[in-house]
């Protein structure tokens, strides 16, 4: 089992469980459990909006790794498995800090209105179609990583996704889809500029 079982147990798993200049997807995924859909979804989401989001590239590789992670979920493996240069992807640890800062200011109030409810709604089957759920946010990074802040959006649903099944909150879920919704439309709206960007 995990010990992370809400937005600031993560935030402390990924200070106090992690050491030295620099980090690996691998070192992030051993501090929150990988073997717990939850907590990983939530990883991954915090990575998608933080400060480590500014290595070039990362955007990209973390939707990959979502998208993986994500697919295996939906056709029902226990324990997902991911490639080893996903792993061995490396970020300046001073950057998971920084985020851990920005964030932790707010996680309490965020952990304060989490709660069971509706909680059928994270277990199988509707955590196939969460999981469905954020291979569409994941597919959705890759134009939007084209664009400043795009990428935003879809890793805030992947983290309100993992959020919600860490914390078996249905209702976060629900919260979750619309979020998801939103990224959709801001892709719908920007699409003939990426288009044109790559010259299509």
């Amino acid at each position: 089992m995990s010990h992370v079982n809400n937005l600031r147990s993560l935030l402390i798993s990924l200070e106090e469980r992690t050491e030295g200049e620099i980090v690996t997807i691998a070192d992030l995924l051993n501090a929150v459990g990988r073997r717990a859909y939850g907590p990983v979804l939530l990883l991954l989401g915090f990575i998608s909006i933080s400060p480590l989001s500014i290595v070039p590239g990362a955007n990209w590789l973390i939707a990959l790794v979502t998208l993986i992670f994500a697919l295996q979920i939906v056709v029902g493996l226990q324990y997902p498995w991911l490639p080893r240069r996903a792993l061995d992807f490396s970020f300046p640890r001073k950057h998971l800090i920084s985020g851990i800062h920005l964030i932790e200011k707010h996680a309490h109030a965020v952990d304060q209105i989490l709660k069971p409810r509706l909680t059928f709604l994270t277990r199988v089957p509707f955590i196939n179609l969460v999981a469905l759920a954020c291979v569409a946010a994941a597919l959705i990074t890759f134009p939007l990583g084209l664009v400043p802040f795009g990428p935003f959006l879809p890793g805030l649903t992947v983290l309100l996704f993992g959020l919600a099944l860490t914390a078996r909150d249905g209702v976060l879920l629900i919260i979750a889809i619309g979020s998801l919704v939103g990224a959709a439309i801001l892709l719908i709206r920007i699409l003939p500029r990426v288009m044109a960007f790559l010259g299509l």
